[in-house]
């Protein structure tokens, strides 16, 4: 695809269809429950620190995408790096967060972070990089740039729970991909990273958006399936994976 940083993975659905992403970001998570337990994590990272600071200093969003997050992470942090390699999508990101002060957008891939070495306090990324096996050398880059007392949060879906759980695992073997549970729990336990389990929900506005974020998300077999089990609803349940390790 045109405009990607070299080594870029892409991604089908905010890559291929922005403004049905957009749409889905709005639906996940109205009562902010994944903040809620990122900023606890933060807060008990930052505890020890002289005076007990616990502000967020400099936040790192790889995989940024067209910016939704950052100016929700500008609120709380001293600055925020936004890192991105779809340009059309760093581009956008910038023209959201234009009049954000602390706000600055990179391009580039999370096995070749542009900013650098310790200089990170919370490293966070949603559904962008982080999928176990295979991602050592986004890993590897954390590492390097997230400094002594810093945190590194990665959100994943829990594909053994919950409604939007088995549209995941039922989606990915129709895709032919295996999903060893054990696997992906152990590399990420390999790696000094723990979890915490979280349940949230997907409230949208209409059946017609559900409708088409489900389609960005799922093979069309997979939709079929999950909108006549939905009914007339337009609340979704679903449950997601915090990983985080304390550097």
């Amino acid at each position: 695809m045109s405009g990607a940083y070299p080594g870029a993975i892409p991604s089908p659905n905010i890559w291929d269809f922005p403004e049905i992403y957009e749409v889905e970001n709005r639906a996940v998570d109205p009562d902010r429950v994944i903040e809620a337990a990122i900023a606890e994590l933060v807060a008990e990272s930052r505890a020890g620190l002289l005076g007990g600071d616990t502000t967020w200093g400099h936040v790192l969003d790889v995989g940024c995408g067209n910016g939704f997050h950052l100016p929700r992470l500008a609120e709380v942090a001293e600055r925020v790096t936004g890192v991105e390699p779809r340009a059309s999508l760093a581009a956008a990101a910038q023209h959201r967060t234009r009049h954000l002060s602390n706000v600055t957008i990179r391009q580039g891939v999370a096995q070749d972070l542009p900013v650098p070495s310790g200089s990170v306090d919370l490293a966070h990324a949603r559904w962008a990089y982080f999928f176990g096996p295979g991602c050592e050398p986004g890993l590897r880059e954390i590492d390097r740039v997230v400094r002594r007392g810093g945190l590194a949060v990665f959100l994943d879906h829990d594909s053994t729970r919950s409604e939007l759980g088995r549209w995941f695992t039922d989606g990915l073997a129709l895709d032919g991909i295996p999903r060893d549970v054990g696997a992906y729990e152990r590399f990420w336990v390999r790696h000094g990273f723990a979890r915490r389990s979280l349940d949230i929900r997907w409230q949208f506005e209409n059946a017609e958006d559900l409708a088409a974020v489900l389609r960005i998300e799922f093979p069309a077999e997979t939709v079929l399936r999950a909108l006549a089990e939905i009914g007339d609803r337009l609340e979704l349940q679903a449950a997601v994976n915090l990983w985080f390790r304390r550097y």
